[in-house]
């Protein structure tokens, strides 16, 4: 086995590992991040979006929205809709604000491919075909072994390693499994000829609760159509259960006479499905070596658009708590106590705007019929999620300099 020495061990290249690595160099440490997977390789997801707060976390790691969302576009409204294609209601996603920042949408691979390039423009080392077996923390130090045959020793170990988090089964071997939300996840972007009328606007989510399925979808830079479906499930989807052609043919059969089955159709290759999932309350997030971020400590549902942008956040307040306390464990529980209340906020809401998918025929009716009622109540107080896009936390940044 071979063995190396680090500062700091980061396990996982996806947006949190990444932004994580980021911030803990400007706080004057020295990451490593170890991926899996090799870069392009395995990317799971469409598309997604960097609400607001994330947009200046981003900002706050000092990086540049503008290019590393580059290849992203403005969508700062959504539309909901019944299956017929009525508007429900229309609601902000956050943005534009004063000074231009606005919720964003992109692809998931562009997103990690950007961020990897911010973090080796900043000299972060990212090592890849390193997958975590396990680690293990002793007085000298924690040890994160792979399944390489490699091993390494550092200071403090992040783990930013998903959903599955083995850095959290080694953290706690008692914590809380994924919880399955009753949906599936797919998506993809056209390429043919769309009827004109299926098309939306720029710069809004369209979402619409189908008669069978939950349906998103949105016009990109390119006349492309970016969407999404959330078919319920009563079970997770099994690997190699549906092949393309019956995956495609189980969607059309889903969405038949609404707008999403022209654009499946137009749609020459289909990603998914995957088994939508969150996690319950995790109750350790770290030791005094090793340390959770992102879906790792805290896993969102899609549907609250916030998983990226947590993860974000995550990150500049793990390097803000770090380089304000000398003693690591001191700052390790300090950026639980910053992050914790917020986080568990947000999969609350996650879960509940996830329920509205999976409602039966009198559900969905009674949802239909109270929706643009209650949207019309809760904007009289002003926008009810601006709990979740007025966040910000600290520039890390600038104060590093």
């Amino acid at each position: 086995m071979t063995k190396a020495e680090q500062d700091v061990i980061v396990i996982g290249g996806g947006i949190a590992g990444t932004a994580a690595a980021i911030a803990l160099k400007l706080a004057g440490r020295t990451p490593v991040i170890h991926e899996a997977h090799r870069p392009g390789a395995a990317e799971r997801g469409v598309f997604l979006t960097i609400a607001v707060n994330g947009v200046n976390a981003l900002r706050a790691l000092g990086a540049d929205p503008a290019v590393v969302l580059a290849t992203g576009f403005a969508t700062p409204r959504l539309a909901l809709r019944r299956a017929s294609g009525r508007l429900l209601a229309e609601l902000p996603l956050g943005g534009p604000e004063p000074d231009g920042t606005v919720t964003t949408t992109i692809r998931r691979a562009d997103l990690y491919a950007a961020l990897r390039a911010e973090a080796e423009r900043r000299g972060v080392e990212i090592v890849y075909g390193h997958r975590l077996t396990t680690a293990r923390s002793g007085p000298h130090g924690v040890t994160a072994e792979f399944t390489n045959g490699r091993s390494v020793t550092g200071e403090l170990l992040v783990g930013a390693d998903g959903l599955n988090s083995r850095t959290r089964t080694a953290l706690d071997p008692s914590s809380p499994a994924p919880h399955f939300l009753g949906l599936l996840d797919t998506g993809g972007f056209t390429d043919a000829p769309v009827d004109p009328a299926s098309v939306p606007p720029p710069g809004i989510m369209q979402m619409s609760f189908g008669r069978k399925a939950f349906f998103g979808w949105t016009a990109g830079p390119d006349g492309r159509v970016w969407w999404f479906a959330n078919p319920p499930r009563k079970r997770p989807v099994e690997s190699g259960e549906f092949t393309a052609e019956t995956w495609r043919a189980h969607l059309l059969d889903l969405l038949e006479g609404e707008p999403g089955a022209d654009l499946i159709r137009a749609t020459g290759e289909i990603l998914g499905p995957w088994s939508t999932r969150d996690l319950p309350r995790v109750p350790v997030w770290h030791s005094d070596r090793m340390v959770l971020v992102g879906d790792a400590a805290h896993a969102v549902a899609p549907s609250s658009g916030q998983g990226a942008s947590q993860a974000l956040e995550d990150a500049v307040v793990l390097g803000h708590s770090l380089r304000a306390h000398r003693d690591q464990a001191a700052g390790l529980t300090a950026y639980e106590a910053a992050r914790r209340p917020r986080v568990e906020k947000v999969v609350a809401h996650g879960r509940r705007t996830s329920s509205t998918k999976v409602a039966g025929p009198v559900g969905a009716a009674i949802r239909d019929a109270m929706t643009p009622l209650v949207m019309r109540m809760l904007h009289r107080k002003g926008d009810p999620q601006a709990w979740i896009f007025e966040h910000r936390v600290p520039m890390l940044a600038q104060s590093s300099r």
